[in-house]
């Protein structure tokens, strides 16, 4: 169930046209069962740690996830399988759209019930190395009535619900989009990935 060319091909031009994307499936249910197993394996263990926001990593009311930031020291097979699908979506988009994207980092996410992230963009202020954002999810028999989706807004004041289903990825260009996360009645799994272009500094 892994992403064909054609598929690529298909995300790349819809990204291009509208600036996001949902791909039904990006991996196939095994190695999403694995992760979303691991995940909440870490949660149970409370190994995650609490999230932050802007440059200056501070703790913030505005989201409630705890997080685990993938590691190339630590990463285990599961995060490998995702890293490795992920590289290869970045280095596709970068072939159809020549969009520079250099790397990808990634970061478990768990919101317990009633929590959420409310309305932001992922561009941090003063940093432009942030240009697709991605979550991929790792709920399985998620319902709407379980809430939790990603409420992205659109360009002509609009807004699109995306319900966090497991093998779902949702792409959208990172300084385009304000979203937020809604609040679920359940633990919900995601993983949140960011695809980089170099700073114009030169520095990661």
């Amino acid at each position: 169930m892994n992403l064909s060319h054609d598929e690529f091909h298909v995300a790349a031009r819809t990204l291009a046209a509208d600036g996001w994307y949902v791909l039904a499936h990006l991996m196939h249910p095994g190695q999403t069962r694995a992760l979303a197993d691991e995940c909440a394996a870490m949660h149970g263990a409370d190994a995650l740690s609490l999230a932050r926001i802007g440059a200056a990593r501070t703790v913030s009311l505005l989201r409630g996830d705890r997080i685990h930031w993938f590691s190339t020291s630590t990463e285990s097979a599961a995060q490998r399988a995702f890293i490795d699908r992920m590289n290869a979506l970045r280095i596709a988009l970068n072939h159809e759209l020549m969009l520079g994207l250099v790397d990808c980092e990634s970061h478990y996410a768990v919101y317990p019930p009633g929590t959420g992230y409310a309305r932001h963009l992922d561009r941090i202020h003063d940093d432009d190395a942030r240009v697709v954002s991605a979550v991929y999810y790792l709920n399985e028999a998620w319902r709407e009535s379980d809430g939790g989706a990603l409420r992205l807004y659109l360009d002509d004041g609009s807004h699109r619900n995306i319900l966090p289903q497991a093998g779902r990825l949702v792409l959208f260009l990172s300084a385009q989009f304000e979203h937020e996360v809604l609040p679920a009645t359940r633990n919900r799994l995601s993983i949140a990935c960011w695809m980089h272009q170099q700073r114009m500094n030169g520095r990661r």
